[in-house]
């Protein structure tokens, strides 16, 4: 029951009510041992339900069988990280990842006591369960970084993967942009500003009176889309991931006690902190947030105008300029670079930015500088910006001059997937590994579909 535990909690809060795609007449059995760990019908079953649904394709023995792939490695890892003393997994680390993974999952299903709910345990009760699998899961994923650390690729082996593609297959990228930029936030007016607290005010007063729960007023006035929902609820989270103003009032404001409205870069906020524990602290929050549509461009736009001048007067690096002076501190600290926020990728395609980013760009030859301008940032915040065209690269069929860095990505992952793979199987043959039930079934049916040790046959 342990282990299926862990890996629900892997699993998206949507799939926790999944059915199992296995045979319900069975009720569990084990379909494994790999060393002296066993590997449970069960556990193979949620970890492909997972799967399944969050691809959105049918169930096949041949999917049922990569699963318990997937499984086995993961232990045929852990004994062989277990082996190595220079692997050392602090009760520290443990507890961090553990109290990381069931923070998402609170802020997801709508709070601690929805996730207790769910699972018919204490939080404290599932830690205590779930803590040596956490251990078990860093380990092996230990393990596994240091081999893929040590695969590389060579330009010729790059070459030599991407010569095996036909030229009329490869596909057309759109035009592709890298751009810089640096951030000012425009101030909101003073009537905004007040019109904020005093929504807040009244808010505050409703509940401090009684008149209202603060969970109930958070699910109807509060601003904030990621714990509205939750009636405010934000589980236990580090005083260093908020922003310094809101951490300044949780970490000094009485258990229990209701904030006076206060103000952060997101709006006018009240709050209420339910427990603290050194630097973690479970709280409810409710966010209005300030008018934008009322506020002054000017400053924004005159600052940033003496900042573009700076640059182009003094020759001073733009990167140090962003990280001086933007506002938008996930670029300032990369010296200004814009990436996708969801794959992290440098190159953008032009057509998928705002209208506000193209127009500028429109306006630019590679290296130059723009004006500023108004945007709509790729978090959704409306703010003004100059901003550097770094790279354009136009229309055109994937080719090793214009896209070796991303052919190269890809010829080295698959080369690591390879290289992996054949390790795996190396090391299984060092750990006993038994099939028993459903897998020894299927496995006779697909023999090519998994590697069971030669110490099993002995």
């Amino acid at each position: 029951m342990r282990r299926l535990l862990t890996i629900l909690l892997l699993l998206v809060p949507g799939l926790l009510r999944a059915q199992s795609p296995a045979d319900d007449r069975v009720l569990d059995e084990i379909v494994a041992v790999v060393g002296n760990e066993l590997i449970l019908r069960s556990e193979v079953d949620a970890f492909l339900t997972g799967y399944l649904q969050q691809q959105r394709i049918p169930y096949s023995d041949e999917l049922w069988l990569e699963a318990l792939n997937q499984l086995i490695d993961q232990k045929v890892l852990a004994e062989h990280a277990r082996r190595d003393t220079t692997i050392q997994i602090s009760d520290d680390r443990v507890e961090q990842a553990l109290q990381e993974r069931l923070n998402q999952l609170m802020q997801q299903v709508g709070g601690q006591t929805r996730l207790e709910e769910i699972y018919g345990k204490t939080l404290t009760q599932l830690k205590a369960e779930l803590r040596e699998d956490f251990r078990e899961q860093m380990l092996a994923e230990t393990f596994r970084n240091r081999k893929l650390q040590q695969i590389r690729i060579t330009p010729s082996e790059v070459r030599a993967w991407f010569e095996q593609f036909p030229t009329d297959s490869l596909p057309t990228l759109p035009d592709l942009v890298r751009l810089s930029h640096i951030v000012r936030y425009p101030r909101p007016s003073e009537k905004a500003r007040q019109e904020a607290f005093e929504i807040a005010s009244a808010i505050r007063d409703s509940i401090v009176s009684g008149r209202s729960t603060f969970e109930d007023m958070a699910r109807r006035f509060s601003e904030d889309p990621g714990s509205a929902a939750a009636g405010g609820h934000i589980p236990d989270t580090r005083l260093a991931d908020l922003v310094p103003e809101f951490a300044a009032v949780a970490a000094r404001i009485p258990i229990g006690e209701i904030s006076q409205p206060f103000e952060t870069p997101f709006g006018v906020h009240i709050l209420r902190v339910n427990r603290r524990q050194g630097d973690l602290i479970d709280f409810h929050h409710i966010l209005i947030r300030i008018d934008e549509s009322q506020a002054d461009p000017s400053e924004a736009i005159a600052y940033l105008t003496a900042v573009r001048d700076s640059i182009l007067q003094y020759n001073i690096p733009f990167e140090l300029m962003a990280r001086r002076h933007s506002e938008e501190e996930a670029t300032a600290a990369q010296g200004g670079r814009v990436v996708d926020p969801r794959t992290g990728e440098r190159d953008l395609v032009l057509s998928a930015l705002d209208p506000t980013w193209q127009r500028t760009i429109d306006t630019l030859e590679v290296g130059e500088i723009s004006h500023p301008a108004e945007a709509v940032l790729l978090d959704g915040r409306r703010a003004y910006h100059i901003v550097r065209l770094d790279r354009f690269v136009p229309s055109h069929r994937v080719s090793l001059e214009t896209d070796y860095a991303r052919i190269e990505q890809l010829a080295l992952q698959e080369k690591r997937q390879r290289v992996l793979r054949q390790w795996l199987n190396e090391l299984r043959q060092s750990v006993v590994i038994r099939l028993a039930g459903k897998a020894r079934e299927l496995a006779e049916r697909y023999p090519d579909k998994i590697v069971t040790s030669s110490l099993a046959q002995r």
